[in-house]
């Protein structure tokens, strides 16, 4: 009798006789249950006994790592463009510290665009998978909000890391939606869209928005992302990232006085795009709210890769596989050799335009060039940060070595940080061939650095700004950060 009604029964639609737009409208999930809302949702909900110690361990190694690259980055020609415009186009507003300047203070805003730009103004900042740049974004925009609390409110340093860490988590589920994003990109930047996000969903929690605001927070920080590819290798890059902190923390800001903006941002609307405008393959999922089970941040699964020198993420494969054979050229120890003595180089790697570059006419574009820093680890047996200067870059017999080279991109070596290679091959004028190959480059998340290796690349961009006692005093800060009672300590140390 009951599968005889159910045949019978004509939805409400159909004996009203509503007209499509209104049957969509039914049909369309309550608010409360869209990914959007699940997002807030998280992002207001999760706590900090959800941190698990691996998760805990490896972003505090990234935070440390990001300081460090932002305080060497302080020193760079970009960073002083930036922190002049912010200066001079803009109301003194003494709230916010700014790396490696004493003295010097901004808005809240300002503080998180300089920062984020010292942090990726030499491409020295971390890398995730997919593939992104994820402290960047997220670190300035969080310390520059925490300075901008009254000193007897400041978070703790569990709060200040699990704010960070949300920031982080946001980033790597939104592009875990798209099959684009898993590779090098093409069209975005993906910190200027991702990174937005990441950044407003940490300020966010720092603000302690409810789940609704949240939401607003994630949606107007998608009105403020993006930045095309073509400004890779230039000066511009850096405000890709500076711009995603900056912009962020100002979505979080806004929810918070109430604005709002679309509630099905993240969600996949039929003829309306929200974030499936920045990757057409967007298939998106609902967050789970934590529970007393936990919840799983993507960093305990996926490690993330930094990087022993300062340039793109793809340039440690080639430099890698050079450096093995400058050993086989020189032996052991320090020594040369004349390019003279070398009639052709093969690179075999991934088909990314924007890295291809012949002969780099600027440190930004040597960054981004397969062939500058293959040659520069086969000619100097490594590529260090003084490999950008403009004398290393003018050496006559680097260029010799780059007149040398062609390229192939073999079908089997993707353009995916998790899968491609690079390998060299040398042949020399006595007729000898010389190939080296990396498949898992130092600082890679296989293969990651160790805390003593990270700790060196630390005091080595820390020190280029800060004396000695005050680089250690940070280390021990952010080894201790989770158990600090609030951040002050850490805010202190920064300049």
């Amino acid at each position: 009798m009951i599968s005889t009604l159910q045949k019978t029964i004509r939805p409400v639609w159909a004996v009203r006789g509503l007209h499509t737009p209104a049957v969509e409208a039914l049909k369309r999930p309550a608010l409360e249950d869209t990914v959007t809302a699940s997002y807030g949702k998280f992002i207001s909900q999760v706590k900090p006994q959800h941190l698990s110690s691996v998760v805990l361990h490896r972003s505090k190694r990234m935070v440390l790592d990001s300081i460090g690259v932002g305080l060497i980055g302080s020193t760079t020609d970009v960073f002083e463009l930036a922190l002049e415009h912010c200066q001079h186009m803009y109301g003194a507003d003494d709230i916010s510290s700014v790396y490696g300047r004493q003295g010097t203070r901004l808005s809240p805003t300002l503080a998180a665009f300089v920062n984020g730009v010292a942090t990726h103004s030499m491409d020295f900042d971390d890398t995730w998978h997919p593939a992104t740049h994820p402290s960047g974004a997220v670190l300035p925009a969080v310390l520059a909000l925490s300075d901008m609390m009254p000193a007897n409110s400041k978070p703790t340093g569990l709060d200040f890391l699990l704010a960070f860490n949300i920031g982080i988590e946001i980033q790597g589920r939104l592009m875990r939606f798209s099959t684009e994003a898993h590779n090098i990109p093409k069209r975005f930047h993906p910190p200027s869209v991702v990174g937005t996000m990441g950044s407003a969903a940490a300020c966010a929690r720092l603000l302690s928005l409810d789940h609704s605001q949240c939401s607003h927070a994630l949606a107007i920080a998608a009105s403020l992302s993006g930045a095309p590819m073509a400004n890779a290798a230039t000066q511009s890059k850096p405000l890709h990232i500076g711009n995603a902190s900056r912009l962020g923390l100002e979505a979080a800001l806004l929810a918070s006085r109430g604005l709002e903006a679309s509630p099905l941002v993240l969600d996949a609307v039929a003829g309306v795009a929200g974030f499936n405008a920045f990757y057409e393959d967007y298939v998106p999922q609902p967050l789970r709210s934590p529970n007393d089970d936990g919840h799983m941040f993507l960093l305990e699964e996926q490690d993330i890769g930094f990087k022993r020198f300062p340039a793109h993420l793809g340039m440690h494969w080639v430099a890698d596989a050079a450096a093995s054979v400058h050993k086989l050229l020189v032996g052991p120890g320090p020594a040369t050799f004349s390019p003279a003595i070398v009639q052709d180089i093969l690179l075999r790697v991934p088909k990314s335009k924007y890295i291809d570059r012949p002969f780099p006419d600027s440190e930004h574009e040597a960054r981004h060039s397969f062939q500058f820093n293959a040659c520069s680890a086969l000619l100097d047996g490594e590529v260090t940060v003084q490999s950008f200067s403009p004398a290393a870059i003018r050496r006559p017999d680097l260029h010799a070595l780059l007149s040398r080279v062609h390229v192939e991109h073999p079908q089997d070596n993707p353009a995916n940080f998790n899968s491609m290679y690079g390998e060299i091959q040398v042949t020399l004028v006595a007729g000898d061939i010389l190939k080296g190959r990396s498949d898992t480059f130092y600082g890679h998340w296989r293969n990651p650095l160790t805390n003593e290796s990270l700790r060196k690349k630390f005091r080595n961009n820390a020190g280029a700004v800060l004396p000695p006692e005050k680089v250690e005093r940070l280390i021990g800060v952010v080894e201790e950060l989770d158990r600090l009672g609030d951040c002050k300590a850490l805010l202190s140390q920064l300049y």
